[in-house]
């Protein structure tokens, strides 16, 4: 097995991350907001992609928020050799935290 070549200073890889909406969202007016290594951002629910530093682990997090509170808190750590493959679990109560993890792909069907 040979060894990855270096990776240039600053590059970057592309993560997708899906948001899977929580059943009273349609009611309270509740929105997501990614958190890449402290740096908040409004996201949607869904398939989305960012991209994040690909020689260094960085933290992810994600809340939820509506006009009165903030929940539905997770957070992983990415590292370098993870998939690129992200998603977000939002609780079925809203004081309840959620959750983030790597999406596992589906093995290949057998062939034959």
């Amino acid at each position: 097995m040979s060894a990855r070549p270096p990776l240039p200073a600053g590059a970057t890889r592309r993560i997708e991350l899906t948001m899977h909406k929580p059943w009273f969202a349609l009611y309270a007016g509740v929105r997501p907001t990614l958190v890449i290594a402290g740096r908040g951002q409004p996201t949607q629910w869904g398939l989305g992609t960012w991209q994040v530093p690909s020689d260094a682990s960085v933290t992810l997090g994600v809340y939820l928020f509506n006009r009165l509170w903030r929940f539905g808190e997770a957070e992983i750590v990415l590292q370098p050799d993870h998939e690129a493959a992200l998603e977000y679990r939002a609780p079925a109560l809203p004081f309840v935290r959620g959750r983030l993890r790597l999406r596992t792909r589906p093995a290949a069907p057998p062939q034959g």
